[in-house]
């Protein structure tokens, strides 16, 4: 080959090796317009204490503003009767709005049985309800029959926290907002323990196609999560745009989360559930969190 011809080839290739890397940071910085979390660039947190993932911080949209139309002709009176009240008369989920976090850490998994028995042996702790049912209580099957009291107990004494509803929603989302932890593709039973598909609660990290880009488990199905905070239907209306902690007080304590026996409809992300703090039941259980800066002081600290 001649030496000009080399030459030319040699000016070719690296014209195409600029080209390219342009056309990947092009693509890169249109993926990630307007979101300082962007998928690609998911934080790993090599301080990070044992089975917790770190959340960046940075800000997302939290809700939703429309209500996805249902048909109801297939549901029961009494189904159609809570999808009015909670749905159209409510709206929770809305309006979505933007939501400035501080960076923390939150469980990949839901808290085991396992670990919640050594947290009973520890403090004394009573059991939860359903702690005999050999459907539900096998150590690494999430705990369930526990109240928010119960859930906070064990988070602080494991020097943690509950998440609060918006941490919960961003580490479900992921930095792309999805519908879903894993993407916008319908729920299957291959991503998800839900619709009474198994019937019970299963192993915790079971279903990695329905992991979120944080790498966290089970947040669409399994057991429905007790957060922090409380809940008040229109508070997404005035909701403080850093670091909410939710309403001061209430009646009934946020539940985030679809569980075993949900709907598809009632395990995307944006979906809120909330039911009186004492309550126990077998769809509903907990994961916690904790704040990665300790000297913050917005956030709830273990002892509250």
């Amino acid at each position: 080959m001649k030496p000009f011809n080399i030459f030319k080839s040699l000016i070719g290739m690296c014209m195409l090796t600029l080209l390219l890397s342009s056309q990947t940071w092009a693509n890169e910085n249109l993926r990630c317009s307007g979101n300082s979390n962007c998928a690609g660039t998911v934080s790993k947190d090599t301080d990070a204490p044992k089975d917790m993932v770190l959340v960046p911080s940075g800000s997302f949209l939290m809700g939703i503003d429309k209500v996805v139309n249902v048909d109801t002709k297939k549901m029961s009176k009494r189904q159609q009767l809570r999808y009015a009240v909670s749905r159209e008369a409510f709206h929770d989920e809305g309006p979505a709005h933007n939501v400035i976090l501080d960076a923390f850490h939150i469980d990949k998994y839901e808290t085991s049985n396992k670990k919640y028995s050594e947290f009973m042996k520890a403090t004394d702790h009573p059991a939860p309800a359903y702690w005999d049912d050999s459907k539900r209580n096998k150590p690494n099957q999430p705990v369930s029959g526990v109240n928010y009291h119960d859930a906070k107990a064990y988070c602080s004494w494991a020097n943690k926290r509950l998440p609060t509803e918006a941490e919960w929603e961003k580490t479900a989302r992921g930095p792309e907002g999805y519908k879903y932890p894993w993407g916008n593709e319908d729920p299957n039973k291959t991503k998800l323990n839900f619709n009474q598909e198994v019937k019970k609660t299963t192993i915790i990290g079971s279903y990695g196609a329905g992991k979120s880009d944080y790498q966290v488990y089970d947040l669409a199905g399994n057991v429905s999560e007790w957060v922090y905070d409380w809940h008040l239907p229109e508070f997404y209306l005035f909701s403080p745009k850093k670091n909410p902690l939710g309403p001061k007080n209430g009646h009934y304590k946020v539940i985030r989360g679809g569980n075993w026996r949900s709907n598809a409809d009632d395990v995307k992300m944006v979906y809120r559930n909330a039911t009186i703090p004492t309550i126990r039941k077998n769809t509903l259980g907990f994961r916690c969190a904790q704040s990665k800066s300790k000297s913050s002081s917005k956030y709830p600290n273990p002892s509250e």
